[in-house]
């Protein structure tokens, strides 16, 4: 098995990210790792929400590929992957996990949802949301408008930058121009104390919002019981890192969901594994991902076709101008990818740059 390591920094054409966590994110820097003709993806700077530095994440992965056996069989590998003890980080988990998975299916002849246990059919495409980063009121009506004209009806206001007068008059705006025909959600990224809180769910509840996404920080998880009352469903991200966040959501008993990304968990297999536990406690929850390119994007895709969750959050590629990985298609509000083995793309390692090769 030929082992390379990449790295590349990808743009949108038009669109800077920036949300109340991570501030204004000029290009994503996304480390690749490539298995003979298999592609596995993680972002590197995404440090505001799980603390490691890109310089501690690529150290790791580099650790981690030079004890790897080349001639060892893969799925040997993805078990020692997830190998409690094995010191690798949940990023380091998801790039070693995605790519072993593509190169399992791959050799398989099967999609990736077919490879993780897909039985029936299941479309190529699936339904996105998209996100309105920050920025002026302006291009976030423009921004609105393009994703609208495109058939996305599922839309997400990122709040808590700036007061909440500011947010609730977008909300309102967005509300005015387009009506119900959008779905609208908010994503607080854990900016609001209690109070605050408290003081902005009646509001919100006026406007029909889908749900609202981390409205405490992680440390105030044990006042988000205090909000319930409300009616207003409760997204939580940032807050499930470990299983006894997900312990907590369950006993919500649905007044809190749950927004699964790969590099949270460390990957397919543990994702898969708390998405199955929420399915078996009927707890709704989204499949998304950390505004990341092509191949990661379609392993969220790939989790979608197999799990159907109530909500996907599939954008991360969208309008990304210099990926070195390509196979996803947006329209009519959907992602589709190709209908070929592993994850569906294909790599083009002459946009990407070599680290090194084990």
């Amino acid at each position: 098995m030929k082992i390379r390591l990449w790295y590349g920094k990808l743009h949108y054409a038009g669109i800077t990210l920036h949300t109340a966590a991570s501030g204004a994110v000029n290009a994503l820097e996304i480390l690749w790792l490539q298995l003979d003709d298999a592609i596995g993806e993680v972002r590197l700077n995404i440090d505001y929400l799980h603390g490691y530095s890109a310089t501690q994440v690529l150290q790791n992965v580099q650790r981690a590929l030079a004890q790897w056996n080349s001639h060892a069989c893969p799925k040997s590998l993805l078990e020692k992957v997830h190998t409690e003890g094995a010191g690798l980080l949940a990023p380091t988990r998801m790039l070693l996990d995605m790519a072993l998975h593509n190169l399992l299916a791959k050799r398989a002849q099967q999609s990736l949802a077919q490879y993780l246990g897909a039985t029936t059919p299941c479309a190529l495409s699936f339904m996105t949301n998209q996100t309105l980063f920050w920025g002026s009121e302006a291009q976030m009506l423009h921004q609105a408008e393009h994703y609208v004209d495109r058939g996305f009806t599922q839309l997400k206001l990122r709040t808590g930058v700036a007061d909440f007068a500011t947010d609730l008059a977008r909300l309102q705006r967005l509300r005015s121009e387009f009506g119900t025909s959008i779905s609208l959600a908010i994503d607080v990224n854990g900016q609001w104390s209690l109070t605050q809180a408290q003081q902005a769910f009646p509001v919100l509840c006026d406007l029909g919002l889908s749900y609202v996404e981390q409205p405490l920080a992680p440390t105030e998880d044990d006042k988000l019981n205090m909000l319930y009352s409300f009616g207003m469903p409760i997204m939580l991200d940032e807050s499930l890192i470990n299983d006894v966040a997900i312990d907590r959501l369950i006993m919500a008993n649905g007044a809190l969901w749950g927004h699964l990304k790969l590099v949270k968990f460390g990957g397919i297999t543990p994702t898969l594994a708390v998405a199955r536990r929420l399915q078996r406690g009927g707890i709704p929850f989204m499949v998304g991902q950390m505004n990341e390119g092509h191949a990661a994007t379609s392993a969220a895709l790939q989790l979608c076709r197999l799990l159907q969750p109530q909500f996907a959050e599939l954008y991360g590629a969208d309008g990304l101008i210099d990926d070195a990985v390509s196979g996803l298609q947006y329209h009519h509000g959907c992602v589709e990818v190709s209908n070929i083995d592993g994850l569906g793309v294909n790599f083009d390692a002459t946009r990407a740059t070599l680290i090194q090769e084990f």
